[in-house]
């Protein structure tokens, strides 16, 4: 009999189809401009790496390093030529799991292909997708490799013209001499002399994972970016929450950071890589890019506003509600039942920033947040100007004020890592995993 029962017990199981898996984005971040344009933290000299920006990389190698959120054996990176020039020719490219410093794990590196091709040639102002790899080394309990770092390297074919970057990646990565060539192949640190705290061309990987997988974007300025954070230390508030995911729901879902430094709602009115402006192009010019083109998004956390009060801004409260209110409608026709959460901006008042820190930005901010509670456009309201505001000065609490990245008194402006631990505390985790425990 108990022969019988586990027959049929695996004939059901033969027969039950197995759960239906899709893409799901697991890291990205957000193209700001050509370098140099962009406001990067705690910058090495790149002077070196890239002596001229307008010939940008020039026969050299890239190893990008990066974090991703939710790990699965099967991925797949995208490439950006968003906001260059001219076509951008990738000679070869391999991801392998980081040693330290520019170094990769020995038995880890996997070479990259573009439509069975070993590089690609990517349109200016165009994306690519690699072809999906399989990454051996991740067990079959993905979890376990939580924290982990990729490095993605990229060869330049030629010159790259202006580069396609982020600029505050808050990450070490590392660059190849010029005219140095191809270096992907290399698991040693040899040939990777120069740093730098930026990404360039990667904007994007995906993995393999159980349809429905919960995936949160955070978007917003340079509070989202990690302005004060500590540098390759993992702690703005993103990274906070996805800690807090993990802890309590495991490898199950992805937090994506979609920040810019600098960035506005509603401005500038107009951005091109001939003219651009530190802070990219604005949170609706960039929405499909950064947003909507990603693989299942089920909420959108969004911290934004300051930056269009300040005295190079300068918007109506008027302005950015109307534009906060589109996007939300654009995100939903993408992303049917999507949970759209609202982050009260957090006070800059007092800040030592020359564009930020009077009065009257402060009235438009407290407007602002006042829609953001009341107006229905978010399903709900995380309070981080109550997470991080001293109620006896209305300034940052003073305990969050002390510069995390560079050391210093800090700017007033920018949260340091107390501040991003108190407001990635703030956020309800059942407001993004509904149904889970």
């Amino acid at each position: 009999m108990h022969w019988l029962l586990g027959f049929v017990f695996v004939m059901v199981m033969q027969m039950t189809p197995a759960a239906a898996e899709g893409w799901v984005a697991s890291w990205a971040t957000s193209m700001q401009g050509p370098y140099p344009a962009g406001n990067p933290s705690a910058q090495p000299d790149q002077r070196f790496a890239f002596p001229d920006p307008a010939r940008g990389a020039r026969e050299q190698t890239l190893r990008l390093v990066i974090r991703p959120s939710l790990w699965g054996r099967q991925v797949r990176f995208r490439l950006s030529n968003a906001l260059g020039t001219r076509p951008l020719g990738i000679a070869a490219a391999s991801v392998g799991l980081q040693l330290g410093g520019a170094a990769l794990v020995p038995g880890t590196r996997q070479t990259l292909s573009f439509g069975g091709a070993p590089g690609i040639t990517i349109a200016a102002g165009a994306m690519a997708w690699s072809d999906p790899v399989t990454l051996g080394f991740v067990p079959a309990e993905p979890g376990l490799m939580q924290g982990r770092k990729l490095a993605v390297s990229l060869a330049i074919a030629g010159e790259s013209g202006p580069m396609s970057w982020h600029a505050k990646a808050m990450q070490t990565s590392y660059v190849s001499l010029p005219g140095s060539g191809d270096a992907t192949a290399d698991d040693s640190e040899t040939p990777f002399p120069f740093g730098t705290s930026s990404w360039f061309f990667l904007d994007g990987m995906e993995v393999m994972a159980p349809a429905g997988t919960p995936v949160i974007v955070c978007f917003g300025d340079s509070i989202t970016d990690g302005t004060a954070s500590t540098m390759n230390g993992d702690d703005r508030w993103p990274d906070v929450l996805q800690r807090r995911l993990f802890q309590r729901f495991g490898n199950s879902a992805a937090v994506i950071n979609a920040g810019i430094g600098g960035n506005q709602v509603a401005g500038p009115a107009s951005y091109t890589p001939e003219k651009p402006v530190p802070g990219g192009p604005s949170a609706g010019a960039r929405l499909e890019r950064d947003v909507l083109s990603l693989s299942g998004v089920t909420a959108f956390v969004w911290l934004e506003g300051i930056n269009d009060f300040s005295r190079n801004g300068n918007a109506s409260v008027e302005t950015v509600s109307e534009g906060m209110r589109a996007a939300g409608a654009r995100i939903r026709t993408k992303f049917p039942g999507v949970r759209l959460i609202g982050a009260t901006v957090t006070s800059a008042l007092a800040s030592t920033s020359a564009a930020h820190g009077f009065p009257e930005q402060d009235a438009k901010r407290q407007a602002l947040n006042a829609f953001i509670r009341d107006s229905g456009v978010f399903d709900s309201v995380v309070d981080f100007d109550t997470a991080t505001r001293d109620p006896s000065t209305g300034q940052l609490r003073p305990e969050m004020v002390p510069d995390s990245t560079v050391g210093g008194p800090g700017d007033k402006l920018h949260p340091n890592r107390a501040g991003y631990q108190a407001m990635a505390g703030a956020i309800p985790l059942d407001l993004l995993m509904p149904g889970r425990r």
